[in-house]
């Protein structure tokens, strides 16, 4: 319904008057009739009705003018007022308007953007992304994306831009970019992950990154059945020049064996430093022995020339061992094991040569198929068992949980320990059935301390990655509470970094857990690829960092300032943080002084059989009470 003029105002009272010439003219036309002067009276109707007309069309063009002018005012003070930097593209990608934010992020001004398209100041060429980008906003949905431009002065700066389409007047289709500067926060993650996955002296990738990305280069030679080599390559005798030159010229000979060992691969290959004189490297494009044997001579004639310590020159020479991808070896970790046992060979025989690993050097399959078997008889036989470790809590000392750890007793081997028969369960499968029996085993264990009167602390229970992907997992975890009539609370479940690639998936499993009262740990934490964006995403409790970070903290800066990095992430997303693999004193002063919440290692406790980790908590016990008691028989001496 339109609005009635107001004629208690002035704005009122002119679009009043258009409707007095209205009802003036409507009497001319009346008295026309009556008076029979009809022609006259006729004229002087129909001029009122234009002088109304007029009068009333001029003043809804003014009312639509304030009303523009007070959007536009409205859209000025929204643009040029907001924290984040925001610009105005057209339909085409071309600059209409940024404000000041927009113009101090870029350093350019407002005046040198207009009519710029986009992709000018995109750091790289993404013109298939930007095309992707302006499609999904033909449908007319915001849409958010992380990209990175490139400042006036060249430097990077890294955006997370949410686009918004809209009409911006006369008809246009406009888009508005509103864009938060993420710069630090990704460099930041960027530096931690280069701490993790780089060597700090020679810029290569360290053992870590090259696991990773040789199991991912075996899937593919794998899936296209192509061949693949593993080199390990140590410097003969370079104990020697440690000694008799000093470390920092050690340091100095491996940076330039770093470089010259580069020279030897293509994009196609990888090279890395695993650790003190020994570089792995690993080959795609092979097709044969014979392209082995010239790859290690090539090798070796870049080592050929002598190295220059300033005034010192030396001759280097290097033993390599190597190992071809076989329907034995189809992970990293058997492949570098098997190019490790080439290299010792190599070194045996005299040093300065190469050796290819054959089966005569060890029967690995025959080992796996026998391991395998024997695997199967002993979860029927039930020769597994649990050992607990426990967590301390490093500001008390007291145990705030357990962590279960599967063990086979061998009725002829004795206790095998579980990286030798782990690795074979997850392979063939079984590690779903172990796994599955270690959590109601566990559940079980933990309610039997509960009805015998030990604080309740919960008991984590690691999750392989096969065992965490089932659909029905939330089903099976709810019925072993069940069954068992654990609390929920005390059931930590730890999953490991890798497992959480899939983020929507992983995310939508872990609210389903958190739902049934569970607690949800991350475990080896460091040694994944996961964003730190993403932790934000999952309803975790606590992080566990990793024990080969912890191993070396006292000795290798990195490592030390990993671990402090990721104590003081955990802070800031309000979660607990574990260290495990804690074997020393000093260990546990540099986490306690990083404010590190809790350890786990043989510095506290080893993995425990269930007695023993019983006896554990009474004595436990029993210094709390000895504590409580001396407290109340001092309180009853103090005077009144």
């Amino acid at each position: 319904m339109r609005d009635q003029p107001d004629s208690s105002t002035p704005q009122g009272r002119r679009r009043l008057f258009p409707w007095l010439l209205y009802g003036y003219a409507l009497l001319c036309t009346i008295f026309a009739f009556w008076t029979g002067q009809k022609l006259l009276w006729a004229l002087m109707a129909l001029g009122s009705l234009a002088l109304a007309s007029m009068l009333y069309h001029g003043a809804a063009r003014r009312t639509g003018a304030s009303r523009t002018r007070e959007s536009a005012g409205f859209y000025d003070a929204l643009l040029h007022h907001n924290p984040n930097a925001i610009g105005v593209i057209d339909s085409g990608g071309s600059f209409k308007r940024v404000n000041a934010t927009a113009e101090k992020l870029l350093g350019y001004s407002e005046l040198e953007m207009l009519g710029q398209p986009l992709h000018a100041i995109l750091a790289f060429d993404r013109s298939d992304k930007v095309q992707a980008f302006f499609a999904e906003l033909s449908r007319g949905a915001p849409v958010s994306v992380k990209t990175t431009v490139q400042h006036k002065e060249g430097y990077r700066v890294d955006l997370d831009v949410t686009a918004v389409p809209f009409n911006g007047g006369q008809g246009d289709d406009d888009i508005m970019l509103i864009c938060q500067d993420i710069t630090a926060s990704m460099r930041t993650e960027e530096q931690i992950r280069h701490l993790a996955y780089y060597d700090d002296m020679t810029g290569l990738p360290n053992r870590r990154l090259f696991v990773q990305s040789l199991n991912q280069a075996i899937a593919r030679a794998v899936k296209r059945n192509r061949m693949l080599a593993v080199f390990f390559v140590d410097l003969d005798r370079f104990k020697m020049v440690n000694d008799s030159f000093g470390h920092d010229y050690g340091d100095m000979l491996l940076l330039q064996v770093a470089e010259r060992i580069t020279r030897s691969v293509t994009e196609k290959d990888f090279a890395a430093r695993t650790e003190g004189d020994e570089f792995a490297l690993y080959y795609t494009d092979i097709h044969s022995i014979e392209n082995v044997a010239e790859i290690a001579e090539g090798i070796y004639k870049e080592l050929e020339e002598p190295f220059m310590l300033e005034q010192y020159q030396l001759h280097v020479t290097a033993s390599i061992g190597i190992a071809l991808l076989s329907e034995d070896e189809e992970d990293a970790a058997a492949l570098m094991k098997c190019a490790d046992i080439a290299l010792t060979r190599a070194k045996e025989k005299g040093k300065s040569n190469y050796q290819v690993f054959n089966s005569d050097m060890k029967s690995v399959s025959l080992k796996r198929l026998t391991l395998e078997n024997e695997l199967r008889k002993a979860f029927a036989r039930e020769e597994l068992m649990l050992h607990y470790q426990p967590q301390m809590e490093i500001s008390t000392g007291r145990i705030v949980g357990f962590e279960a750890l599967v063990r086979w007793r061998h009725p002829e081997r004795g206790m095998i320990p579980p990286m030798d028969f782990i690795p074979f369960a997850e392979e063939s499968g079984l590690i779903v059935p172990i796994g599955e029996w270690v959590m109601k085993e566990a559940c079980r264990q933990n309610r039997r301390w509960q009805t015998m009167g030990f604080a309740p602390v919960p008991i984590a229970v690691n999750l392989s990655t096969r065992q965490f992907l089932q659909h029905d997992l939330p089903d099976k975890i709810a019925r072993v509470l069940q069954e068992t009539g654990l609390p929920p609370e005390l059931l930590e479940l730890e999953i490991t970094e890798s497992s959480t690639m899939d983020v929507d998936y992983v995310s939508e499993l872990l609210q389903s857990l958190k739902k049934l009262g569970v607690k949800i740990s991350i475990d080896d934490f460091g040694t994944g690829y996961s964003s730190l964006y993403y932790l934000k995403r999952f309803p975790i409790d606590k992080l566990k960092i990793d024990q080969s970070f912890v191993r070396d903290i006292m000795t290798d800066p990195n490592d030390a300032a990993i671990v402090a990095s990721i104590i003081a992430m955990t802070r800031h997303l309000n979660l607990r943080v574990i260290a495990e693999g804690v074997e020393t004193r000093e260990q546990l002063d540099y986490l306690y002084s990083n404010h590190c919440n809790e350890i786990q290692g043989y510095w506290f406790s080893p993995p425990l059989e269930a007695g023993q980790a019983e006896r554990l908590l009474l004595q436990q016990n029993a210094a709390a009470a000895s504590v409580s008691e001396s407290a109340a028989a001092s309180e009853r001496k103090r005077p009144n």
